[in-house]
């Protein structure tokens, strides 16, 4: 009998599915083109295989089958990367999903969560004890993923990114190896693993350090929703008030078409609005006197603050952006909103082509700010603002609006911009603009690869190439 490539492949991936608790997925097994399915509906990627591992040992088992076929890796925890990096054409996908222990610490303030976990999850698990530790703004976003980018969310200004509370990780390495890194335990690697994405391994787990957030975990916020004729004046306003709150207040800047759904009021339904959605950490009996100013500004449609868990306020847009919808993403940093910027969100926010698509702007400031560029890999550390413009919409046949009209509001919108990106919202942009979005770090984060994936196993990624290897 002559045997073809993909008869052999398939006898050598059923070895592998022999060596997993978990389970191995292949073309034609039922549940497949679920299991390759990622956050953006728009990523159509066929693995030769999905790894769903059970533990560390299942992910060297990977890592160690790859290396000895020759295979790609794809590393996917929540699946939530834009440009689809957690799934390849050809790869084997090592499918981290069913790994979603927590524990806490409450006397110590810490989490330990694994790397298949949301921030669901951990929040699940913190805000239980009146916790928390930095993350995003969806709690269906991937603990790994999110992290490793640098993690910018409520809680940036009063206590850092994500990666300045991570106080270690499991490390699966590219020959298989298995390490642990901290501060004290391979620095270089903690170093890079703090912004440089899944450029030096496969981390099955991550302790952070927690914070306590307003009373029982409960804090105050909510969006304020203002008619979009009021934009520029809004906009002029946040600007020059954001930078002078206090730390327990945050709040990001966004353009949206407001949701057909409550709790919404039937009468905005559909309407489009710049919208603030706040989060207030600090003692209640000081809210009052503290968020006066954001509750009073302008004429708003809505004023919604209110007391809240955490994670209710993390996973508010859920719901909104579930699984499967079409999306693209365009990013910058930018340092001010100026006029010039403020004229191009209101020409595009009038064009928003969806009523999913939108545009937010995440502060960095505060906390962030005070550690040095050099402290982590992620190096945008001026103060300013993490922008993303998202086309977003459920039909397929929308692909091309919402792309066209997110690339179109880039462009006029990046001469206003710092030049580099998160990125955590990216998507396949080039190496220019992966360097150029970790500005002075990206040399050292080159050698840190070198040492620890010098043959660039882990590149479906925003890869960083290692040092003794020219750009492309």
């Amino acid at each position: 009998m002559t045997m073809t490539s993909a008869d052999v492949g398939t006898i050598q991936y059923r070895e592998l599915a022999a060596a997993l608790r978990g389970d191995l997925i292949v073309p034609g097994d039922p549940g497949y083109d679920e299991a390759r399915a990622v956050y953006n509906g728009m990523i159509d990627k066929h693995p030769a295989a999905i790894a769903r591992c059970r533990d560390t040992a299942d992910v060297i088992s990977c890592v160690r089958f790859a290396r000895r076929l020759g295979a790609e890796i794809a590393v996917r925890g929540g699946g939530h990367s834009g440009a689809g990096l957690g799934v390849g054409d050809g790869a084997l996908v090592i499918d981290l999903s069913l790994l979603r222990s927590t524990t806490v610490d409450p006397a110590g303030h810490t989490v330990r969560a694994d790397a298949g976990c949301t921030w669901g999850d951990t929040d699940h698990a913190t805000v239980k004890f009146g916790m928390a530790t930095p993350s995003g703004f969806i709690a269906s976003t991937g603990v790994a993923g999110l992290t490793l980018g640098g993690g910018i969310g409520y809680l940036s200004r009063r206590f850092g990114l994500t990666v300045d509370n991570l106080l270690s990780a499991d490390v699966v390495l590219a020959d298989g190896t298995f390490v642990t890194a901290s501060e004290h335990s391979h620095p270089d690697l903690f170093w890079g693993l703090r912004g440089g994405g899944g450029n030096f391994g496969i981390v099955t787990s991550f302790t952070f350090r927690c914070h306590d957030i307003g009373e029982h975990g409960t804090i105050i916020g909510g969006p304020v929703l203002y008619d979009f004729a009021d934009t520029p004046e809004v906009m002029r306003w946040y600007r020059e008030l954001l930078p002078s709150l206090p730390e327990e207040l945050s709040g990001w800047i966004g353009l949206m078409t407001i949701p057909p759904a409550p709790p919404f009021p039937e009468e905005l339904w559909g309407r489009k609005a710049c919208s603030i959605v706040w989060c207030y950490t600090g003692a209640h009996e000081q809210a009052d006197a503290v968020m006066e100013s954001v509750r009073t500004y302008g004429s708003p449609l809505l004023v919604g603050l209110q007391p809240m868990p955490f994670d209710v306020l993390q996973s508010a847009f859920d719901g909104l952006y579930p699984a499967g919808l079409q999306w693209y993403w365009q990013t910058d940093f930018f340092n001010e909103i100026s006029d010039a910027a403020i004229d191009v969100h209101v020409k595009y926010g009038a064009q928003l082509p969806t009523g999913h698509s939108t545009m937010h702007m995440y502060p960095i400031d505060g906390a962030v700010r005070r550690l040095p560029a050099g402290a982590t890999a992620f190096a945008y550390r001026d103060g300013g603002w993490a922008g993303i413009i998202a086309g977003v919409d459920p039909d397929p046949a929308n692909a091309g609006l919402i792309s066209q009209w997110a690339r179109d509001y880039w462009q006029e919108l990046h001469p206003t911009s710092a030049g580099g990106a998160y990125i955590n919202f990216m998507m396949n942009e080039g190496q220019d603009r992966i360097e150029a979005s970790y500005r002075g770090n990206y040399q050292r984060l080159a050698q840190v690869k070198n040492r620890y994936d010098p043959d660039n196993i882990f590149h479906i990624n925003q890869n960083i190439l290692p040092a003794s290897e020219p750009s492309p």
